[in-house]
Formats: C-alpha cells, sequence, structure tokens
C-alpha cells in the first residue's frame, strides 16, 4: 500500500521510527513494542541477541525447538526486534505478515492502523495476550 510518500519521507519515518525505539544518546531503550504489540525487549532471542551470550542463545534454541516442534540452532538466535532495519530478525520476524503490513503503511504499530484489531493479529493474541493489552493501551492514548 503506497500512501503516496516520497521516498524521502519513508527514509525520515523509518529512521524516526528506529531512533525512537531503538537508541537514545547510543544506548538501548529498555522497552521496544513490536508491530504487533509483543514487547521485543522482553523476548528471550532479543536479550541474548543484545548480550550475546552463546550460552542463552544454545539454551533457547533447544528448548524452543521442544517447545514449538522445530529445529532451531543457536545461529537461528539472533534479533533486534521487528523495528529494526537491519538484517538480525528471528526467522519468523522476517516473514511476519504484520510487521510487512505496518512498514507498508508506514505506522509505528497496529494501533496506529484504521484496521485496528484485524485478523492478522489473531495468532500473536493467542500466543501473546498481553501483545492485545499493549496495543489497547497505546490505542486509548491516541
Amino acid at each position: 500500500m503506497d500512501l503516496g510518500r516520497s521516498s524521502k519521507h519513508k527514509y525520515r519515518f523509518l529512521k524516526c521510527v528506529s531512533e525512537k525505539f531503538f537508541k537514545v544518546g547510543g544506548s538501548v531503550l529498555s522497552r521496544m513494542i513490536a508491530f504487533c504489540g509483543v514487547i521485543c525487549s522482553k523476548c528471550p532471542v532479543f536479550i541474548a541477541t543484545q548480550k550475546n551470550d552463546a550460552q542463552q542463545k544454545k539454551e533457547i534454541a533447544e528448548s524452543w525447538s521442544k517447545k514449538y516442534g522445530f529445529e532451531l540452532q543457536s545461529n537461528d538466535i539472533n534479533c533486534d526486534g521487528c523495528l529494526t532495519e537491519g538484517e538480525r530478525l528471528f526467522q519468523y520476524c522476517k516473514v511476519c505478515n504484520i510487521r510487512e503490513c505496518c512498514r507498508e503503511r508506514y505506522i509505528e504499530n497496529c494501533a496506529h492502523c484504521p484496521d485496528f484489531a484485524c485478523n492478522k493479529l489473531e495468532t500473536v493474541f493467542n500466543a501473546v495476550p498481553n501483545a492485545k493489552v499493549q496495543l489497547q493501551k497505546i490505542k486509548a492514548s491516541l
């Protein structure tokens, strides 16, 4: 969905969002909320990546492989949060239709969307009920 914004505007928007949520004065913010409402900064994958903790990445890979029924290796446990412009994203985040939708609409998260809460969010809300709570709080504050 192209909202008719120039490339320069799109770059400034993405740069603003990433700076707002990622760094202030060179330090990572203590709380990062993904497009879908998941708190990235509480995600074990995000935490292990930011700490560059090889042992924690190995433990997460083993645990999540059992829990979710697909094979993960410790090198799969790399993510800077779904708001990043970088390449380090957890494999699901790379193909997430919610992330893609918000980026196409140039919105900070789903709470800013006129279609909130659409059916794209159902799976996330079922898996992470707090994501819905986070987005509802943001929506109420707009």
